[in-house]
């Protein structure tokens, strides 16, 4: 069994300058939370990969193709691969979503 703690995970460099911790990276899937805190945001791209956001904690905007709408706690977002997107903290509070990406992507994100 492995046991993995946010808390004790590095953050990670990524091109959107905000809190990424990789907590599972398998030939298969990924795993990362990533932490908004008021006003920040991520760049709109587009991924390889299909992506499955799950918001653990707070309200943000997300983005996906043509759709923006609020979400909060406990909600999951569906992101097929190659559909631009992007995530808003426009609330005052921390947004936590957990990203996870099947299959794992090995090519690079695509900024737009």
């Amino acid at each position: 069994m492995r046991i993995i703690t946010v808390s004790d995970t590095a953050v990670f460099p990524n091109p959107h300058g905000v809190d990424a911790r990789k907590l599972y990276d398998t030939e298969h899937a990924q795993a990362v939370v990533i932490t908004l805190q008021p006003g920040e945001r991520l760049r709109k791209h587009a991924t390889p990969v299909d992506v499955i956001f799950f918001v653990l904690q707070g309200t943000g905007i997300v983005e996906i193709g043509e759709e923006r709408r609020e979400v909060g706690a406990d909600t999951l977002i569906d992101s097929p691969a190659r559909v631009p997107h992007c995530w808003y903290n426009e609330s005052g509070a921390t947004l936590r979503i957990l990203v996870v990406k099947v299959p794992r992507q090995t090519e690079p994100s695509r900024l737009l």
